[in-house]
């Protein structure tokens, strides 16, 4: 099933993006969505240190900077699995960079969230410590391979995280058009 023919990006204007899982919070497997192949593919599996802290997947029918799909870090109180499709609300942005590529993350949660501990609709709902936890795994989950090739830059509201959305969906049109 390729997630990029069957799903849009969603209705970003209204804050909701839909999101493809790759990384279930907890695991150590570096999945990742295989667009040529249209299909899920185990790229490593990390040590135990760096496993997700949160669930992580990607925004159908968009381009990020770094050529792949618009990462989303997705945050729930259970692992999610791979290959699930869910609507999320668009909460922010973590600024990132990895081997001076920009490669962004929009923060999100399920849109009927109500079973989660206190509602998430801004990062203030989000507490410190899952913040730092974060910015933790990320600048450091490639130091093994590559120290110091990455970096956490900021976080940032809605507003940073809709325009990020559309200029990646004017990528992956623009690279459509080319292709096409």
């Amino acid at each position: 099933m390729d997630f990029n023919q069957i799903l849009t990006p969603g209705d970003v204007e209204d804050g909701f993006v839909n999101v493809v899982v790759e990384i279930p919070a907890g695991s150590k497997n570096k999945i990742e969505w295989n667009r040529e192949k249209a299909v899920m593919q185990l790229e490593r599996i990390e040590p135990s240190i760096f496993a997700k802290p949160t669930n992580y997947g990607f925004i159908p029918q968009t381009l990020d900077e770094d050529g792949d799909e618009l990462d989303a870090i997705i945050i729930t109180d259970e692992p999610l699995p791979t290959g699930l499709f869910v609507r999320a609300k668009i909460i922010g942005v973590m600024k990132f960079e990895d081997n001076g590529e920009i490669d962004d993350k929009i923060i999100v949660v399920p849109d009927d969230s109500v079973g989660m501990e206190g509602e998430i609709n801004t990062l203030g709902c989000i507490s410190s410590q899952k913040i730092k936890q974060i910015t933790h795994h990320f600048n450091n989950y490639k130091n093994l391979q590559n120290p110091g090739s990455t970096l956490v830059k900021g976080w940032a509201g809605k507003d940073e995280a809709r325009e990020i959305i559309y200029r990646s969906i004017k990528r992956w049109n623009d690279e459509k058009d080319r292709q096409a």
